[in-house]
């Protein structure tokens, strides 16, 4: 199966969102390019920064594959909590696998309830640093890090080719704006609630550079304020787990992930 096309389409589109006034101006004046689109991700990328606590339920389905080119599909739920800059909890359940990741500001534990394998590491500051240092000394994907990128003073819009607002329209029973975008290899939607706060509701990834054109979606139900202490994002093992070794991607491999 071809896994990665559509993943790495999550990745460009975490770098796409941020527009620098200057790039604003300079692109605005393509037919292809609708301002009204851009500035709507300006703004999202700017509200989610100030975001310090939140809780989303993603429920999100992707396409795979196969070597013949059928297509195969697989849902997922993802329950997300994170307490700005250095809490985070993250519990995912798949057709295929469940994991638990928990972050508590001083290590990550990444624990396998099925296996019943867990893998304790000392861990950064902040979110944004765990979500870099797992991916790139350990090949670990965090579910949702587009959640934490949007909007990053590094991104930047020079691969988006077209932008368009689509109109009004519904995402999970709330009101929001429907965009669409284009960029080498990627057609991506995004919906986003309208109003004073303009969350990402709705994502829909189309990967062209295949000619199956699989697709990732994702429908977020966000709480901008949840209950918790500090116990919910520490890790005590059951009794009879194992611990493991998290082993670090080999040098000079770039980083490529399992």
């Amino acid at each position: 199966m071809r896994r990665k096309a559509v993943f790495a389409g999550i990745f460009v589109l975490a770098v796409t969102v941020f527009v620098l006034k200057a790039q604003e101006r300079s692109r605005a004046s393509s037919p292809d390019i609708e301002p009204e689109a851009i500035a709507a991700l300006n703004k999202m990328g700017g509200y989610l920064r100030t975001i310090k606590v939140f809780q989303i339920r993603a429920e999100t389905s992707r396409e795979e594959v196969l070597v013949d080119g059928q297509k195969i599909l697989f849902s997922n739920v993802t329950e997300l909590l994170a307490q700005s800059p250095n809490h985070l909890r993250v519990q995912t359940n798949s057709d295929r696998e469940d994991r638990l990741y928990l972050y508590d500001g001083k290590t990550f534990t990444l624990f396998d309830p099925e296996a019943n394998y867990y893998a304790t590491v000392p861990a950064p500051g902040t979110i944004v640093e765990l979500i870099n240092r797992l991916e790139e000394k350990y090949g670990v994907d965090t579910p949702l890090t587009d959640l934490f990128r949007w909007g990053g003073p590094h991104s930047s819009v020079d691969q988006i080719k077209s932008a368009t607002d689509v109109g009004p329209s519904e995402a999970g029973g709330i009101t929001c704006e429907h965009y669409a975008f284009r960029q080498p290899g990627l057609d991506w939607q995004i919906w986003i609630q309208l109003g004073d706060y303009p969350l990402p509701r709705k994502l829909v990834l189309t990967t062209t550079t295949d000619e199956a054109r699989p697709q990732f979606s994702a429908v977020y139900t966000w709480n901008l304020t949840p209950s918790f202490n500090e116990d919910t994002f520490r890790f005590v093992p059951p009794a009879d787990a194992k611990k493991i070794v998290l082993a670090e991607v080999p040098s000079g491999s770039g980083g490529d992930k399992k």
